[in-house]
C-alpha cells in the first residue's frame, strides 16, 4: 500500500489511492520540471511508485523519468552548497522496477523508450530461443553466435564488458534517438554503417546475409562486418592492454573501455582503424591462424586480415585528412607490431610517415598545440578540448619520438632533431589514468639535468624508459654525425676521448643516469603479486646498450688500459647479469618489450668478438665460457622468437656474425655450449662471475673455479 504524504485533501483522499478503480485526483504542481496533470493517468498500481519513494513511504506519482516527489526533494537538495568533498548528484536519485505492461509517461526521456524496447527485444529473442531449442545458448545479443571471420569464441571474463544501460547486462546499446527512429532502423539503412566505415558493399551484403535473425539485424545494426563479435573483439582489447608493452601507452584505458560499451554508429566510440590495429596486436598472444613458413617466420591470417584493414583507413586519410589523429594512433600501434614482426621495411617506411604526420598536427610544441597558422583550414588539430585529450597527445608524440629513436639504433639519422621537440614529457601513467588536475610536466629536452634529474610527481618507470631511449638517440646521433664527414672510420687504436663531446656523452651513458635514479628504481623486482614492471626492466638495460653502441667501434681487447674495452665487457656483463636473474623465475620474457633482443644482440655481439680474441691466443678455457655466454644470448632471443619474429630474425643475424669464429674454433659443438637443459635451470648452467673492479680482459674472472 502506497501511503501519501502531506497534501491538499487531507487523508481521506490520501486513503482513496488503495483503490485501483478509482480515478486519482489531479494536483497542481508549480514546479514546471514535472509534467503537466491529467485525469487520463491510470491509478498506480502495487510497485509502480519509485523505489526510493516506496523505501522512504512518500506519496509517489510515477512520472518519468523522474516522480514529482524525488524532483522536489533533489531541488532543496541542490540550493544548498555541498560540504568539503562532497558533490550534489546531477540529477534525482529516482529509478523504478521494470514491471511488465507499465505505461510509458507520455514526456518520458526518449532513452527510457529505448530501455524498455531493450528489454522487449532480450525478452522476445529468450521466447525465440527456447521455440528453435537452441539448448544452452545464451539469450544476451551479446552471447549469441555472430558469424565473423570464421571465428566464434565464447563470451568475455571482464565485468567492464556489461553495459550499464542494458537491462540483461549484455548487448550493444541501441543509439539515443527518438522511437520513431527506432522503429525505421534497418540492415539497408545507410546511416547504420560504423563510423569511418571502408566495407564494401558486398562484404556488407553478406554480412547481413549471415544474420537470419531480424531482431539480431536490429540489434547489431551499424556493427564493422570486418571486426570479430563483440565478445571478441572485448577479449582481444584487454589482452591487447595486459599483455603489449608498446602501443597501448598512448591510449586512456579506463575512458577508451567505457567508449566499447556505446554503439558502434556513436562518435565517441573508437575508430575501427584502432580497433583493428589491437586485433592484429593482441593477436600475438590469442591467435589460432598462426602458420610456420619453411623460413622460421611466422604468419598469422587473422593479423595479417586486420593489417590490410588498418592499412586501408591509413591510406584513405593520406588521400583525405580524414580523422588523422585516431588513425595516426592506428599507425603507432601497427608500427610496433611490424617491429615485433621484424618486418623491417615496413617499419622504416612506418616511422618516417607517422613522424612526419606529427608535425602538422603540431604536437611537437608544448601543449601539443600552436596558434600560429591555425587559420588554415583543416592544417591543424584544434586545441585540446580537456587534459585527458592534452595528454594523450602528449603520449602518442613520444611514443612516435621512441618508436623513431629505437628503430635508428642502426645507425641512420632520425626523423626529428631533438632540437625541434618543444614537447613537455607526458605525466605519471597512474595520473593520467585517473584523471588527475596535475600541471603539465616541468622537464621537456631542453630542461637542465634531464637525465640526472628525476623529480617524484613526474616520474614512473615510463617515463625513466622514455628517457633512456633519448638518450640512447644522443648515442645515435653522435656516432651518425662524426661519421658523417669523417675522412675514415673510427680505429680500435684512436683515443675516442680526444673527441668533442664525447667524455661528457660517456659520463652520461655509463654512470650519471643510472646512478642518478631514484631510490625506489634503482633494483627493478618483481612485485608481490608475481608481476614485472617491464618498462622498470627496460630502465636497467637500454644504458648498458647505448654505452656498447657508444664504444664499440674502438674495441681493442689486446690493450688492457683501453677504457672502450673495460666499458664494453662491463656493459655486457651487466646485460647478461639482468637476463640471468629474470630467467631464474618462472616469468614469460616474451612479454618484454621488443628493444630488449636489440640489447642482447648488442651484448652477443660484442661477446662474438671477445670469442674471436680468445681463440686467436689460444685461450681454450675462457673461450668455452664465452660460448656459453653467447648461447644463453641467442636462448634469450629465440624464445622471444616463439612469439615474437623479431628475436628469430635477430638470433639469425647473429649468427651471420658468427659464422667466422665457428670456422675457426676447437670446439666440437660451439653451438651448443651452456644451452640450458631446462627453462628455468639458468642458475646451474651458466657460469655467473662477478664483475671485475678494472673490466680489463687480462682480469675478467672469466677463469673457472
Amino acid at each position: 500500500m502506497l501511503r501519501g504524504g502531506p497534501t491538499h485533501r487531507g487523508d481521506r483522499d490520501g486513503n482513496r489511492q488503495q483503490s485501483p478503480t478509482r480515478d486519482r485526483q489531479p494536483q497542481r504542481r508549480e514546479d514546471s520540471y514535472i509534467h503537466p496533470p491529467s485525469s487520463a493517468r491510470p491509478a498506480l498500481r502495487r510497485n509502480q511508485a519509485c523505489l526510493s519513494c516506496r523505501k522512504r513511504k512518500l506519496k509517489c506519482d510515477a512520472a518519468r523519468p523522474h516522480c514529482g516527489t524525488c524532483v522536489k526533494q533533489w531541488q532543496s537538495l541542490i540550493s544548498v552548497p555541498p560540504p568539503v568533498g562532497y558533490a550534489h548528484p546531477t540529477e534525482p536519485q529516482c529509478s523504478y522496477d521494470p514491471v511488465e505492461g507499465l505505461p510509458i509517461a507520455p514526456n518520458a526521456d526518449p532513452s527510457e523508450k529505448i530501455r524498455m524496447l531493450e528489454e522487449q527485444i532480450s525478452q522476445l529473442k529468450s521466447q525465440l530461443n527456447e521455440t528453435r531449442n537452441y539448448g544452452s545458448r545464451s539469450t544476451s545479443p551479446r552471447h549469441a553466435h555472430f558469424p565473423q571471420n570464421g571465428h566464434r569464441l565464447g563470451s568475455g571474463s571482464s565485468d567492464s564488458q556489461t553495459p550499464e544501460s542494458s537491462p540483461n547486462g549484455g548487448g550493444i546499446v541501441l543509439p539515443h534517438a527518438s522511437l520513431d527512429a527506432v522503429h525505421q532502423l534497418s540492415p539497408d539503412s545507410t546511416g547504420s554503417l560504423p563510423r569511418g566505415s571502408t566495407s564494401s558493399p558486398e562484404s556488407c551484403q553478406g554480412y547481413r546475409q549471415s544474420m537470419s535473425d531480424p531482431l539480431m539485424d536490429m540489434r547489431f545494426v551499424g556493427w564493422d562486418p570486418d571486426l570479430p563479435d563483440p565478445d571478441t573483439l572485448d577479449h582481444y582489447i584487454d589482452i591487447f592492454f595486459k599483455c603489449d608493452p608498446c602501443g597501448s601507452r598512448i591510449l586512456h584505458r579506463p575512458s577508451f573501455l567505457a567508449s566499447m560499451h556505446r554503439h558502434s554508429t556513436h562518435p565517441d566510440y573508437p575508430h575501427p582503424a584502432i580497433l583493428h590495429a589491437i586485433c592484429a596486436s593482441a593477436s600475438r598472444w590469442a591467435s589460432q591462424e598462426v602458420v610456420t613458413l619453411p623460413d622460421g617466420t611466422r604468419r598469422d591470417k587473422f593479423a595479417d586480415l586486420h593489417v590490410s584493414k588498418t592499412r586501408a583507413y591509413i591510406d584513405r586519410t593520406m588521400a583525405t585528412g580524414q580523422d588523422i589523429f585516431p588513425v595516426m594512433q592506428a599507425c603507432i600501434i601497427l608500427s610496433w607490431y611490424f617491429y615485433q614482426e621484424g618486418r623491417w621495411v615496413e617499419v622504416w617506411i612506418f616511422a618516417g610517415f607517422q613522424t612526419r604526420a606529427a608535425v602538422p598536427l603540431r604536437l611537437n610544441y608544448p601543449g601539443t598545440f600552436s596558434a600560429t597558422g591555425v587559420s588554415s583550414p583543416g592544417a591543424y588539430l584544434a586545441p585540446p578540448k580537456d587534459l585527458r585529450e592534452l595528454e594523450c597527445r602528449r603520449r602518442t608524440w613520444w611514443m612516435t619520438i621512441m618508436f623513431d629513436r629505437i628503430v635508428s639504433v642502426g645507425g641512420w639519422v632520425h626523423g626529428v632533431d631533438e632540437r625541434d621537440i618543444g614537447t613537455e614529457f607526458p605525466l605519471r601513467r597512474i595520473d593520467f589514468e585517473n584523471n588527475a588536475n596535475v600541471p603539465p610536466n616541468p622537464q621537456d629536452l631542453f630542461a637542465r639535468d634531464l637525465f640526472t634529474q628525476h623529480p617524484p610527481m613526474y616520474t614512473d618507470s615510463f617515463i625513466l624508459f622514455l628517457k633512456a631511449v633519448m638518450m640512447f638517440g644522443k648515442v645515435t646521433d653522435y656516432n651518425t654525425r662524426s661519421n658523417l664527414r669523417a675522412s675514415a672510420p673510427p680505429s680500435k687504436n684512436q683515443n675516442p676521448f680526444v673527441l668533442p663531446g664525447f667524455k661528457e656523452l660517456d659520463q652520461l651513458v655509463a654512470h650519471d643516469f643510472l646512478q642518478s635514479l631514484p631510490p625506489e628504481f634503482k633494483h627493478w623486482e618483481m612485485t608481490t603479486h608475481g608481476v614485472l614492471d617491464t618498462d622498470l626492466y627496460m630502465v636497467h638495460l637500454v644504458p648498458h646498450a647505448a654505452t656498447i653502441t657508444l664504444h664499440n667501434p674502438y674495441l681493442n681487447f689486446s690493450d688492457s688500459t683501453s677504457v672502450s674495452t673495460r666499458r664494453c665487457i662491463h656493459a655486457t656483463r651487466s646485460i647478461l647479469a639482468v637476463y640471468y636473474r629474470l630467467s631464474e623465475t618462472s616469468l614469460d620474457i616474451t612479454r618484454l618489450h621488443p628493444f630488449a633482443t636489440i640489447c642482447w644482440y648488442l651484448a652477443a655481439v660484442v661477446q662474438t668478438q671477445l670469442c674471436k680474441y680468445f681463440i686467436e691466443i689460444g685461450d681454450t678455457e675462457r673461450e668455452q665460457t664465452v660460448w656459453g655466454e653467447i648461447n644463453a644470448l641467442r636462448f634469450a632471443m629465440l624464445t622471444y622468437g616463439s612469439r615474437s619474429p623479431i628475436g628469430t630474425r635477430q638470433e639469425k643475424l647473429l649468427q651471420g656474425l658468427m659464422t667466422e669464429i665457428v670456422r675457426m674454433t676447437t670446439q666440437m659443438q660451439p653451438l651448443e655450449v651452456g644451452v640450458p637443459l631446462y627453462p628455468f635451470s639458468h642458475a646451474g648452467v651458466f657460469s655467473k662471475e662477478t664483475i671485475p673492479r678494472d673490466g680489463t680482459v687480462a682480469d675478467l674472472g672469466l677463469h673457472r673455479t
